[in-house]
Order: C-alpha cells, then structure tokens, then sequence
C-alpha cells in the first residue's frame, strides 16, 4: 500500500526540520529547572533556528524524570515557544498502559506531537510491537513519530511493522537511530513516513536519501551549524553540505561516542553559560578534562 501521497503533509514536523533533542534543565541540587527550561528553548528556537524541540527523550533523561517533571517540561516549552515552533513529548514506556497515560497528559499540556520508543528490555515479538505503538496512537489526537533505536531497547522495528504502522492516521513520522540504511531507503520508498536522522552523524546522508530533517543532540550546543548542513543541501549545493557536515563530525564524535549525549551536552553548556545543570544517577557528569576536550571541540566546528 503506496501512502506517499499525504503523509508529509500531516507529519507533525515539516520538511528540512531541525529538532533539538533538548536537554533537561536541573539545578545544581538536581531539581527541575522551568525557567531554564524555557530560556534555552527560546534560545534554540529564536537564536538557533530549530523548529521543532523534542522533550523527554533520551537526551532529556527521560529514565530519571518524573511523570510529573515530564509533563512540567512540556507545558513549560510549550509555554515559551509553542507559537513559534513544534513541541514533541518523548512519551516512551516498556509498559504500554504507562506510555498511553503519558500520552495523554503530553497532549493535555501543549504538546504538538508524540516521539514512542519501541518497547525496551522485554523484547517483545513485532506484533506485540505493533500493538502497542497503535494503542498509544489510538489514544491522542496528535501525531505519532516511531522511535526506532534498537542498540537501546533490544527491538528494531521491521519494515513489515512499519509498513503496517504506516497505514495508522496519526503514525506520521520515525526518528532514525536504526544504522539500517537499506531498511530506512526501502521503507521511505514504500511509504509516506517522514524519516528523521536520530543519529548526527548520519543527518546528512540520510537527508540525501530522503528524510525530511534530524531531531538533534548536538543542536543542543550548535544548532545553526547543524541546520547550515541541511540548508546547504536543500539550496541544491550537496559540496557546501558534505563540507559543513564533515567540520562538524569532530564535535558530533566527541559528544556521542564515548559519553551519554545528555552529559557531554550539559557540559558544554555549561562553558556556554546556558541552562543544563547536572545529570542525575545513574549518569555522571564529565570531569574537567573532558569539559575542557569537549570545549576545544566545540571551539574549532562552531
């Protein structure tokens, strides 16, 4: 079944999007910053260019937050710049009663739309899979991005389940951290998805196959940078792309494949002087020679 003709225009996050996979902003005592919340979401949005921010991700630290804090964080950045970019709630759970309640209450506080990760640690069979994104998708009247990242959860998603999935009214979108190309070009090609990089490393390359933009961890800390890769490809001059993707690649490197994204872009951000904070247990946060490494980084891409 061929759903290319609309899916696009019902995504929740438009084409050459750049979403920030934002951090969650605590205290030095490791409370719920809401003010910082909302000063680094303008700051995304209105200085960064981001469109979009996702909240209570992985990035977000979405294991050591509240269902409370979770949906404070929503209607906090909803708050601050829901008129001026998409809000999308990380809602995932390995209990699907608990992902739908959490669903609805991201709906209820502003979100725009739903980011579900595929069901973690009991590795459930693709039909139980299946199930369990339309149950959470039959609750809400927002749209729904696939959350498929199975060097986390132990499940990837097939391209029979996506197909499947597809075919749901509000099963708009999937966030990327499969490292399946073939799987992610054949299901583009089959449906109307609208594929988003979750991995930055892979934002440029799954863009030139066809994904509409990137939900991002480093945009955290270099959000025009990120989004000067996109635009370059979409101004149709692929050169001036690869060449801003690769200047980033160190600092993509740096924060992504040796700590969790959460602490190297808390720490970084810290050097900013914007709001981030600490990480909570079972993350530590980088010491000072990390920092320092991270800031050099950042220092020479940005």
């Amino acid at each position: 079944m061929d759903l290319r003709r609309t899916r696009h225009d019902t995504s929740v996050m438009p084409r050459s999007h750049l979403a920030c996979a934002m951090v969650t902003p605590f205290t030095r005592d490791g409370d719920l910053d809401l003010p910082g919340t909302q000063h680094l979401a303008a700051a995304l949005v209105d200085d960064g260019g981001c469109n979009g921010l996702v909240l209570g991700g992985t990035t977000g630290e979405s294991p050591t937050t509240t269902d409370a804090e979770k949906t404070a964080v929503v209607q906090a950045a909803a708050e601050a710049v829901g008129g001026r970019a998409r809000i999308v709630a990380g809602v995932g759970s390995n209990d699907t009663a608990h992902a739908v309640a959490l669903a609805r209450a991201a709906e209820k506080a502003g979100a725009h739309g739903l980011l579900v990760v595929t069901p973690y640690y009991s590795r459930p069979p693709q039909e139980a899979v299946e199930a369990h994104f339309r149950m959470v998708a039959d609750a809400v009247g927002i749209p729904v991005t696939l959350y498929d990242i199975p060097f986390r959860t132990g499940v990837a998603l097939s391209y029979d389940t996506l197909c499947r999935l597809a075919e749901h009214p509000r099963v708009t979108g999937v966030k990327d951290c499969a490292y399946d190309l073939m799987k992610s070009a054949r299901t583009m090609a089959a449906t109307g998805l609208a594929y988003y990089s979750g991995c930055d490393e892979l934002n440029l390359p799954l863009r030139a196959i066809g994904a509409v933009g990137c939900i991002s961890t480093v945009a955290n800390v270099a959000p025009r940078e990120v989004r000067g890769v996109l635009e370059a490809y979409d101004a149709g001059d692929p050169e001036e792309a690869a060449r801003r993707h690769l200047a980033l690649t160190p600092l993509i490197d740096a924060m992504m494949s040796h700590l969790p994204g959460a602490v190297t872009a808390k720490a970084l951000l810290s050097t900013l002087g914007r709001p981030g904070g600490t990480v909570r247990p079972p993350l530590f946060g980088a010491d000072a020679t990390v920092t320092a490494e991270l800031a050099a980084t950042y220092a020479t891409a940005t």
